[in-house]
């Protein structure tokens, strides 16, 4: 029984015929593709300036026959009541709506048609289909947060029923639960995992530590996918060793869709049928494929709400090997707002400060989890989880990676905590500047 398409269409969302319309766009030839999205970003764009006002009084300038006067939209400009954003014809009633996580700092409530919805989850489809993954079948051990309330637990528990997953909480990442999880892949034909990265990555350090592969315990495992954290290369392979399966990174804006998932020839490869997807400097103009700057997606076919040219809040580059039809994201760097400002006026990603403190830190495996702090411009603190505090020759090892990768004269605080704090989705964040420029 086909329990996951049979809820979406319950809910409103076409999905048997979003399958089939994006294999249409997908058997496009490359030339007739590029001709499909130009045709596809007009249409939105004159659609949202003839029905949605809220849209037209923002791109009243625009030149149409320029694409690069189209304004770009950032998430402070759509922070102001729902029903004013609204295309013509549509109410809260008829749409999906939904709000993001805010964890750029810049939350809001946003909404989709039905059609783009049903479109946003036949490409998620698509792509897990690359993994052998069928929404319909095969059985998901799920690492996600959940509501603690008493509504919304079990709602979400339903809806994992439907959708033929095991959630498993990401608030207790303590030994002992994840001597239950393990418990869990030893008696469930799990065929693949999802959800957050951090919460997988510390099951894959637990299992390390009790020298256990979970292939060996869950044969029927697949792939892992992970989602809405940054993976880095050193958890990848830790990830890879103790699973024994293929771990697959994907990118995606709850407001949008699916961005980016890696391919099977290992490429990060771009949403161009329902998105298109530029980077931009730091004026607005649009960078050539292999220059680093600002994300900035349209959404080709919500008609409900405007998402053209949002700047999404996130730093990459569009390889120069992409095409039209097969983009590939070379690099994604991280948030806008999660920029480390120096002293001396140098800025870096914050990811960078966390990656170098990454491999210092959990080289003996006593820190199990840590999060950077900017408090200042020259003052930084480290926030982790461990056995037995830091020692002063990891202080010094730290100090001194940050001294030659940063510059010198930063000053480093440090606090031992039980447990990171998680935002009530149970994501966490890495690096969080608590600074304003």
């Amino acid at each position: 029984m086909n329990f996951f398409d049979l809820s979406l269409r319950f809910n409103g969302f076409n999905i048997h015929k979003a399958k089939s319309y994006l294999n249409e766009i997908q058997s496009k030839s490359e030339s007739d593709f590029e001709a499909y999205v130009e045709s596809q970003k007009q249409f939105i764009l004159n659609y949202h300036l003839k029905n949605n006002s809220f849209y037209k009084s923002i791109a009243k300038d625009l030149d149409m026959g320029d694409w690069s006067s189209v304004p770009v939209l950032t998430k402070r400009d759509l922070q102001q009541p729902l029903k004013e954003r609204l295309s013509n014809g549509f109410n809260e009633a008829g749409v999906y709506v939904n709000k993001t996580s805010g964890s750029s700092g810049d939350p809001f409530v946003f909404v989709k048609d039905k059609w783009a919805h049903a479109l946003t989850w036949a490409v998620i489809q698509d792509r897990f289909s690359w993994y052998g993954i069928d929404f319909n079948q095969s059985k998901q051990a799920r690492f996600y947060g959940i509501p603690l309330d008493r509504f919304g637990y079990y709602k979400e528990r339903l809806k994992d029923w439907f959708a033929s997953r095991y959630r498993f909480s990401v608030f207790d990442l303590s030994d002992e639960a994840f001597s239950k999880c393990l418990e869990k892949f030893k008696n469930t034909s799990f065929d693949y995992i999802n959800g957050y990265t951090s919460p997988i990555v510390q099951f894959a350090k637990y299992l390390e530590r009790e020298n256990i592969n979970l292939k060996s315990v869950c044969p029927s495992l697949k792939v892992c996918m992970t989602t809405s954290e940054m993976l880095f290369d050193v958890d990848k392979a830790l990830l890879e060793k103790q699973f024994g399966i293929p771990v697959v990174n994907e990118y995606g804006a709850s407001e949008l869709d699916l961005i980016a998932f890696r391919n099977t020839n290992g490429d990060f490869q771009l949403n161009s049928e329902t998105l298109y997807v530029e980077v931009l400097d730091e004026s607005g103009a649009i960078l050539p494929h292999g220059n680093e700057g600002r994300i900035v997606i349209t959404s080709l076919y919500n008609t409900a709400h405007p998402f053209i040219r949002y700047d999404i809040g996130d730093i990459g580059v569009i390889s120069k090997k992409s095409t039209v039809k097969i983009p590939i994201l070379e690099k994604l760097v991280g948030r806008t707002n999660d920029i480390v400002h120096l002293p001396s006026g140098k800025k870096s990603a914050g990811l960078t400060f966390y990656y170098i403190t990454k491999s210092i830190v959990e080289d003996d495996g006593n820190v199990k989890e840590f999060i950077i702090e900017q408090l200042t411009l020259d003052t930084f603190k480290i926030v982790y989880t461990s056995a037995i505090p830091l020692d002063e020759n990891q202080k010094s090892s730290i100090l001194n990676a940050i001294t030659q990768y940063l510059e010198p004269g930063l000053n480093i605080i440090y606090e031992k905590v039980e447990q990171l704090e998680r935002s009530k989705s149970g994501k966490l964040k890495q690096f969080k500047s608590k600074i304003n420029h």
